[in-house]
């Protein structure tokens, strides 16, 4: 009987679950180049880290927590265009170019409102942000250092605000249109110059003076200049591809409809990204007060699990594209079919690679110039994190395909609402209430993972998140010319 079961039940999870070659060769198409892409930023992150790590922990540490509050900016920049990026992506799918030109505008727009804003709150208290983090267990010894640390590069990383902000709105323009590959070649070259220039500005080679941690901001500075330059540069002169570039500059024209649909559909987006960041800072925060060394260690596991993460994390943008434009297109159930594929495939990513995180935790952190203390917690951490990839791949996708029908306010509950009132409260309860260790409470404080993930496909299977914008905003969409 057991037989017959399992004989009726895989056709039916096979149809679900797994695809066919053209679905994997679709996806992969996607998921390689955000990979490539996002795996060089990462590794030269991770060599950026053992650089400045081998100037000491407190160069470490303060890096760490202004890369905190980059982070909280970084993310706002993303909710800006992932508001606009909700209507680009159907936009793209029904081939409404004049429509999609005005959501690069509106994304170009919205970039230099948030980098100002980001500006004058970074410039006016600097000093009073990074101190939130120098507040644990021996602080008095080793805060100060860490303080001048973080200034020293907060200060140098203003200026590569602007550059970040409108590659980002150039890339996320072109994987909306289906291209991955430019914004990936623009990332590679970058990464790379920011690994020579901070092997040479860091340590003081080829004649250049030992800048330390103001060597490494002015690296990544630079970098993001390149990213830019090339992006645009590239972009630009293939406009004949790239069509919605035609007449980009002519005028800062948005039509009134489809910028109020934006801001209704997209301001909620990005709140979401700003209050889910600014969760994961205050989360951070709370853990710091359990010792200085929470920070150094929770930035070398960070960077570990961003680097191993980036395959499964991937899959998200390859959700938000497929079926945004599946969703534009009018394909409304072949969307709701092909994001059960996709997470199953982000699921097997994030085992694989989950797995290759916990075997090798323990001696990758072995290449940081830091205390034995920081180095075990940072395994530690990695160990806790690989075990919950999985967890964490459902989540992914399960937002991105929210986000992708319009659904916005529903994703904020998903996303920054959990986070505030479980994620925040429940870290909180267990620093703050009991004597348990770090080690102790990390594990516990990612047990929110499993249960996410749980919520996440329980949203899915209503296929409520399903909605063809396009069509629903008809009355908008009419007053734009369609073609180039």
């Amino acid at each position: 009987m057991q037989h017959i079961t399992a004989a009726k039940l895989w056709p039916r999870f096979r149809a679900k679950f797994i695809g066919d070659r053209a679905f994997y060769k679709m996806a992969l198409g996607l998921v390689i180049p955000v990979v490539i892409q996002d795996t060089v930023s990462n590794v030269v992150n991770l060599l950026d880290n053992v650089m400045v790590g081998r100037l000491g922990t407190a160069h470490l540490s303060g890096v760490a927590i202004a890369n905190q509050l980059m982070f909280v900016y970084h993310l706002s920049v993303f909710g800006v265009l992932a508001g606009a990026g909700i209507y680009g992506a159907q936009y793209a799918g029904a081939k409404h170019w004049q429509s999609f030109r005005e959501t690069l505008r509106f994304k170009l727009l919205a970039s230099l409102v948030i980098t100002g804003l980001a500006l004058v709150i970074l410039t006016q208290w600097p000093v009073q942000l990074i101190s939130l983090y120098l507040s644990g267990e021996g602080a008095a010894a080793d805060s100060g250092a860490m303080l001048m640390q973080g200034m020293d590069y907060l200060r140098i990383m203003l200026w590569g605000m602007l550059p970040f902000a409108l590659a980002q709105c150039y890339s996320s323009a072109l994987r909306e249109a289906g291209e991955t590959v430019l914004p990936m070649r623009a990332s590679v070259i970058a990464v790379l110059t920011n690994l020579v220039l901070n092997y040479v500005l860091i340590f003081g080679k080829l004649g250049f003076p030992a800048l330390g941690v103001k060597g490494a901001a002015l690296a990544t500075v630079l970098s993001r200049v390149t990213e830019l330059c090339v992006v645009v540069v590239t972009a630009h002169r293939h406009r004949d591809r790239f069509v919605f570039l035609n007449g980009l500059y002519r005028s800062l024209r948005i039509g009134r409809d489809l910028a109020r649909n934006i801001v209704i559909k997209g301001m909620p987006m990005f709140l979401n990204e700003l209050l889910w960041a600014g969760g994961m800072v205050t989360i951070t925060q709370i853990l710091s007060t359990k010792g200085l060394g929470v920070v150094g260690a929770l930035n070398i596991a960070s960077t570990f699990t961003n680097l191993f993460g980036v395959f499964f994390f991937s899959c998200g943008i390859a959700v938000a594209i497929v079926i945004g434009q599946l969703l534009g297109a009018g394909e409304l159930e072949m969307a709701k079919a092909q994001v059960w594929k996709l997470m199953f495939f982000s699921i097997m990513l994030a085992s694989v690679v989950g797995t290759a995180l916990l075997i090798s935790a323990g001696w990758i952190t072995q290449i940081y110039n830091t205390e034995a203390e920081v180095r075990a917690l940072a395994a530690a951490f990695m160990r806790t994190a690989a075990f919950h990839m999985p967890f964490q791949a459902v989540a992914v996708c399960s937002y991105f395909a929210i986000r992708s029908g319009g659904r916005t306010l529903l994703t904020m509950v998903f996303d920054c609402f959990y986070t505030w009132v479980i994620t925040v409260p429940y870290t909180y309860a267990l620093v703050t209430f009991t004597s348990w260790g770090i080690e102790r409470i990390y594990p516990l404080a990612q047990l929110v993972h499993p249960v996410k993930a749980v919520l996440g496909i329980m949203l899915l299977s209503t296929g409520y998140w399903a909605r063809n914008l396009v069509a629903d905003e008809k009355a908008a969409a009419s007053s734009y010319e369609t073609g180039t």
